[in-house]
This record gives C-alpha cells, sequence and structure tokens, in this order.
C-alpha cells in the first residue's frame, strides 16, 4: 500500500482494488487497510478512518491518527468542505462530454448494499462528470462528487437516467465484461489540514495512464459488453 503522505496527525494511502477500507463483520473479511495499519505501524492503534472507498474501488484513503483530526476531517467531509475527484472507465460510449447527474439515492433494506434511484425516498445525491478520452469501445471519465452516497458514482454512470453505460467491471450495476477489477479509482482530493490550517492536495498517478486502455484490456472486455 503505497504511502500517498504522512505527518504527526494524519495518514493518506493509495488504496489497492480488491482490499476493503475498514474490516468486514466476519472472520473472512479481516484484511483491510485498517487492519494492516494498525498491525504495521506503532501508534496503528490509534488510526481512525475518516471516509471509505469500496472493495473494488481504488485510489486515496485517508486515515487520522487522533480523535481531534478524526473530528475535524469529518466535520469536512460531512460539510462537503473536501474536494474529491475520480477516474473511470465507462463500458461503452456516452455522447454528452461535460455535465451534471442529478438522481437521489435510496438504499433499499432487502436488497442491501445495492443503491437504487428513488425519486420519492432518496437522498439528494449530485455528480459532475467530465470526459477525458474515448477509444473504440470505451470512455474514459473524471467524476467530481458533490455528495457523499454509497455507490453514488456507480449508480449515476450506470442508469438509465444518468450516462446510462456502467463502469467498466461493475458486475453488481450492470457490468457483463470479462475484466479482473472495477475501473474506478479516487486520483486526487483536497482539504484544510486541520492542524496547519493549510490546504493539502494529495494526488495519485492517472488511473489512465497506469492502464494505458491497451489493446489486452480491449481484446478481453469487448466481446462481453
Amino acid at each position: 500500500m503505497p504511502v500517498l503522505y504522512q505527518d504527526d496527525w494524519l495518514i493518506a494511502i493509495d488504496k489497492p482494488a480488491g482490499l476493503l477500507s475498514v474490516p468486514g463483520r466476519y472472520s473472512d473479511r479481516q484484511d483491510s487497510v485498517l487492519s494492516r495499519l494498525r498491525h504495521w505501524l506503532p501508534d496503528g492503534n490509534a488510526l481512525i478512518t475518516v471516509h471509505r472507498l469500496d472493495q473494488e474501488t481504488s485510489g486515496i484513503l485517508l486515515l487520522a491518527r487522533d480523535q481531534n483530526t478524526a473530528r475535524d476531517l469529518g466535520q469536512q467531509f460531512q460539510q462537503r468542505q473536501v474536494h474529491k475527484v475520480y477516474e473511470a472507465i465507462l463500458a461503452g460510449l456516452i455522447i454528452p462530454n461535460q455535465g451534471v447527474i442529478d438522481l437521489p439515492l435510496w438504499a433499499d433494506p432487502d436488497d442491501r448494499p445495492r443503491q437504487k434511484v428513488n425519486w420519492q425516498r432518496g437522498k439528494p445525491s449530485k455528480t459532475r462528470f467530465r470526459v477525458i478520452d474515448r477509444t473504440q469501445y470505451f470512455t474514459c471519465v473524471e467524476f467530481i462528487p458533490i455528495t457523499g452516497r454509497t455507490h453514488q458514482l456507480r449508480v449515476h454512470a450506470a442508469h438509465s437516467e444518468g450516462l446510462a453505460v456502467p463502469i467498466l467491471g461493475d458486475r453488481f450495476y450492470g457490468c457483463h465484461a470479462v475484466v479482473n477489477r472495477l475501473y474506478l479509482h479516487a486520483q486526487a482530493m483536497s482539504f484544510e489540514h486541520p492542524q496547519l490550517r493549510q490546504t493539502l492536495f494529495l494526488k495519485t498517478d492517472s488511473f489512465f495512464s497506469k492502464i494505458a486502455l491497451n489493446s489486452l484490456l480491449a481484446d478481453q472486455a469487448v466481446n462481453q459488453l
């Protein structure tokens, strides 16, 4: 797990896809970013997660090293003062180059953790998007979530009233491509450092340059789209 930033108050990790942010409920789901850091770091038991990424999503995960820092960062997330940028590859082509998706999300208690668009019960959920590149088969998109609902980007991409094309590898929301991961990556984040009171900007390498959208990926996926 590459460490993107650390100081006396917080630590930021580039989480790999497939690893939980925090331990799960059952014994076979204990491996996570938090459990590994608690094992590796001298002050690991004091670490507190202030937000989470889906197990299938890679990218920046932020943890606090004390209660005061966790409280301050938690408030920034709740008040939408943390700016986050995600990169995704969609399993198909979309027409608009940019826009805003505004679809309220609701967690059906009989079908958790799946999120559904529900205009009566759903919580407000808004995402800005911008197309970065298009290939013959895929669309590379930058997502900026205004709200932070569970599975927000995944539903906003896949739903017929959103972009109507699921994120590549998102079998949960309708992608049938045979690929080895969900192609969603938390690429950048900025917020006010709780102690230094300066804007801290974190970033990873661009997701698109990592995978290069090479012909092997196309060969693996296109026949299953």
